[in-house]
């Protein structure tokens, strides 16, 4: 399993960032998948996860409405669009398969740093 993060960067708050996670080593069409941050000093926080299909992804509440996940099976790559960025959303983020019970990590993350 090969799980690589891109995109992360250091932005203003009100900023926006597109996380793309490129997956490799299982299939990746058959799998939910999950966004999930690590905050400095937090522990693991699930953001978001859409299952196979694309239809009915789940977010959490702290970024619904400002966050968008996508995927793109053919490409195997998993995406996050994030808009009106905070600083609390400052974090370390990672691509997961699943979408339920403890994250898996299995890659090195992205740093997004939001900050004035």
């Amino acid at each position: 399993v090969q799980l690589v993060e891109s995109g992360g960067d250091s932005v203003r708050p009100g900023g926006s960032l597109r996380l793309s996670c490129a997956a490799s080593g299982f299939p990746f069409s058959a799998y939910d998948m999950s966004w999930v941050r690590q905050a400095p000093e937090k522990g693991l926080e699930r953001v978001c996860s859409i299952n196979p299909w694309a239809t009915s992804p789940t977010y959490a509440d702290s970024v619904k409405g400002r966050f968008t996940i996508s995927r793109d099976n053919a490409k195997t790559t998993l995406y996050l669009q994030m808009n009106s960025l905070k600083s609390e959303d400052t974090a370390i983020y990672y691509c997961a398969r699943g979408s339920a019970g403890e994250p898996r990590i299995e890659s090195q993350g992205t740093q997004v740093t939001v900050s004035s």
